[in-house]
């Protein structure tokens, strides 16, 4: 027997205290997503008129897409930029970000009034080209599918030579095998294609999510309105990207019980400084080309949000970073990574939600407690499938003690793929 680092399904038991826990969060979840399917946003939203969208768009949707960011930075790091040494986090990113557009999908089902008619884009008929949620749509349904092709040789390497269907459905072990193999040996060779059009569709949806609000100016308080939010919100995707991984990874390892990648998180977190700088001068630049300073230090709740939006999600994580020491410890590295997260949910919840103010409204919207059951329910049921998944198929990169014809095949299979490369 010996040692040998290589992505294999997590040995551990699935129901701990903790994954009770959010299982009974889920299940109230479900419960509450049931209830709003059958009974309407009337009954179990705080929804109306006047405000039409609330944390089920600001959090659920544009804040889980922002997040899932983390796949094709990874992806476009280790595959186009041919950084080898970074494969270790790429497939626990990409079943963060195939889970988090799926999952971004379900929250949108509940905020559509009609979510049974979610499919009509899929027809050219019904297509509208001046509509920006159109190509929002088309963007998300088609990076969704291509996450599931990136995904589906993990699942060959997994289910290769084990498929042992029960009863009659043993007739079927051949073809389900077969047909994987081809997965296995014909992706591999266009998986590259896949990759680019992910980074590329990502970037687009990522992009057009900010454009959004451009159409309602005298409904946004300056601080947030601008010209640039596409490219904003495209920035600030990308700046969460690596910090994601770090925080996923994290979080993970210590579910686990596994040793964090301390040197590739530390490493991934000497892109992030930059990235948040870039994103900081467009944001102060911005400010300066409105003239909307003054704003920024009005008093008002809008402007006490966006100084800590930019402050503790970009000035203080940037910093932090940019110090050797904290990325060489686990605990700063998670630190940092979460003000980033944070800081990007935060500009989602504030351009969506704190920013935006009808013009006749007559009240202030809060979410009903099913808005929040709902959310928290997505986010729990999440984990819980993130857990499932790896540990049926091999993500995560951890030791584990192989015998010796089973290295060598590992061996052989890393030099094939050299030569293919």
């Amino acid at each position: 027997m010996s040692v040998i680092e290589t992505p294999a399904p997590v040995k551990t038991r699935f129901f701990t205290q903790g994954t009770a826990i959010v299982a009974a969060i889920a299940s109230l979840g479900i419960f509450a997503y049931v209830y709003r399917l059958i009974y309407g946003l009337g009954a179990a939203t705080n929804l109306d008129n006047q405000y039409p969208w609330g944390i089920w768009i600001a959090i659920d949707v544009a804040s889980g897409v922002a997040l899932a960011a983390g796949g094709f930075t990874s992806a476009a790091l280790a595959d186009i930029f041919h950084k080898e040494e970074y494969h270790v986090i790429v497939r626990p990113a990409l079943l963060t970000a195939l889970l988090g557009y799926t999952f971004v999908v379900i929250g949108l089902l509940a905020d559509l009034g009609r979510y049974y008619n979610v499919w009509h884009p899929m027809l050219p008929s019904m297509w509208q080209g001046n509509s920006v949620l159109f190509e929002v749509g088309m963007c998300v349904m088609v990076y969704l599918a291509v996450l599931y092709i990136e995904f589906l040789p993990i699942v060959a390497e997994r289910f290769i030579g084990r498929v042992h269907l029960p009863g009659p459905l043993s007739i079927f072990n051949r073809i389900v095998d077969s047909w994987l193999q081809v997965c296995q040996q014909y992706l591999k060779r266009f998986i590259s294609l896949f990759i680019i059009a992910g980074v590329v569709l990502s970037c687009l949806h990522q992009s057009s999510l900010g454009t959004l609000m451009v159409i309602a100016p005298t409904k946004m308080h300056p601080l947030w309105y601008t010209p640039i939010s596409p490219l904003l919100f495209l920035l600030s995707a990308i700046a969460v990207g690596f910090p994601m991984v770090i925080f996923e990874s994290i979080l993970s390892s210590r579910s686990f019980k596994l040793a964090p990648e301390r040197k590739v998180l530390s490493s991934i977190a000497r892109y992030t400084p930059v990235l948040l700088g870039v994103y900081l001068a467009m944001k102060i630049g911005d400010l300066t080309l409105r003239n909307a300073w003054p704003y920024v230090f009005e008093g008002s709740l809008q402007s006490f949000m966006y100084i800590i939006e930019l402050g503790v999600g970009v000035v203080t994580p940037m910093v932090l970073l940019s110090m050797p020491r904290v990325r060489r410890s686990i605990s700063g590295l998670f630190t940092a990574a979460a003000m980033v997260i944070g800081g990007v949910a935060l500009n989602r919840i504030n351009v969506f939600l704190i920013a935006y103010k009808p013009l006749y409204a007559e009240k202030t919207y809060f979410p009903s407690v099913f808005e929040i059951a709902v959310t928290l329910g997505l986010i729990a049921t999440l984990v819980l499938v993130y857990r499932f998944l790896v540990m049926t198929f091999p993500v995560i990169t951890a030791p584990h003690e192989v015998k010796q014809a089973e290295r060598l095949e590992v061996a052989s299979v890393n030099l094939g793929m050299k030569r293919v490369k």
